[in-house]
């Protein structure tokens, strides 16, 4: 049995309350979170959860920002679908594992991708994620037959396609079935619910109608307002998503925006009228809950996920609240360590 402790200001729980001590961890796991005067200046939090991905983008990064939405990124003829077509297997898997390995070092212990290019797509992603501490999940597209390979599904959007028999599927496989929806303006959200997914992603233009909808069925919600600003479809009513439902943040086309959580949070805590904890559940708690995880949070019991932030760095120096530290102003270089044990088979 392997037993370490760390010492520092705790962010515990789902509260995420500040606790002065010493956190132990042995084989993989928090035994204890004691309280005591320590001299340490470290931050720590739990590992961050990037609830939205498309890494394969990773490609063709900054390519066709002058282009729309549509023709950017839309099935099957965008800008991204022609470059992932045109892409040596290589090349694809060379450059997902450089964003994989970029997040873990932001403190990111999981992401949801939304793999473009069927079963053959879903092993790509697997294949950069080898060797990797990140928990790089393959939410399949395509037919319903990519549901028995990949750890759920993910639709492009109820305009596109009924998604009928992937969602049954996803569900005779037990395993959890997203969609875009409401990215571009309101007319597919309501086909989208109508699929009882396990959560929806963007809903920039949901009405009161859709969001009654989320709330009497507590229907998760993933939003990436950054990537809506840069492709300028307009900006997810967070604030309103949040009243009703569970909230969680990802970072969206790897071709636009970096993969990172902090930059999200910042965003996010910016531009909304969100408390930090709040913004700082979106991108832990929430996130696991929503997709059924293990971590996201800090306690006895729990996997020891997380990520040691300086306190005396440069920048946050001087902080007052650790918890806005990390959520309005902290950058990679305030990070000291990334902690990412395995998950075990019984969490």
């Amino acid at each position: 049995m392997t037993e370490w402790t760390i010492e520092g200001t705790i962010l515990t729980g789902t509260e995420f309350e500040p606790v002065e001590g010493r956190l132990v961890i042995e084989d993989n796991r928090i035994t204890s979170i004691e309280e005591t005067t320590v001299s340490s200046s470290t931050i720590v939090a739990p590992a961050f959860i990037n609830a939205h991905t498309h890494i394969g983008d990773s490609i063709a990064k900054e390519a066709g920002l002058e282009l729309s939405l549509e023709a950017l990124v839309a099935p099957p003829d965008g800008l991204k679908h022609r470059l992932l077509a045109e892409a040596e297997p290589s090349t694809l898997v060379g450059a997902m594992r450089r964003s994989l390995r970029f997040m873990e070092l932001e403190g990111i212990g999981a992401c949801y991708d939304f793999r473009e290019g069927g079963i053959e797509g879903v092993e790509r992603l697997r294949e950069a994620a080898d060797g990797l501490t990140i928990d790089a999940n393959a939410f399949g597209r395509g037919d319903a037959g990519v549901i028995a390979y990949a750890d759920g599904y993910g639709a492009s959007g109820a305009a596109d396609e009924r998604f009928a028999s992937q969602r049954l599927a996803a569900r005779g496989a037990d395993k959890p079935f997203g969609i875009h929806a409401g990215e571009v303006d309101s007319g597919d959200i309501n086909p989208a619910l109508d699929l009882d997914p396990d959560f929806l992603v963007h809903m920039v233009h949901a009405e009161e109608i859709h969001l009654e909808r989320v709330e009497d069925a507590q229907i998760p919600v993933v939003c990436c307002p950054r990537s809506n600003l840069v492709t300028d479809v307009g900006l997810p009513p967070v604030e309103a998503l949040a009243a009703r439902t569970s909230v969680a943040l990802g970072t969206d086309n790897v071709m636009i925006n970096n993969p990172s959580m902090l930059r999200e949070m910042e965003f996010t805590s910016k531009l909304f009228d969100v408390t930090p904890k709040e913004v700082l559940a979106m991108a832990t708690t929430n996130a696991a809950s929503m997709l059924d995880r293990p971590d996201g949070y800090l306690a006895a019991g729990r996997p020891a996920r997380m990520v040691l932030i300086d306190g005396d760095s440069d920048n946050l120096s001087g902080y007052v609240d650790p918890v806005s530290a990390i959520v309005r102003r902290a950058c990679r270089t305030d990070i000291e360590e990334v902690i990412l044990s395995p998950i075990e088979p019984e969490d």
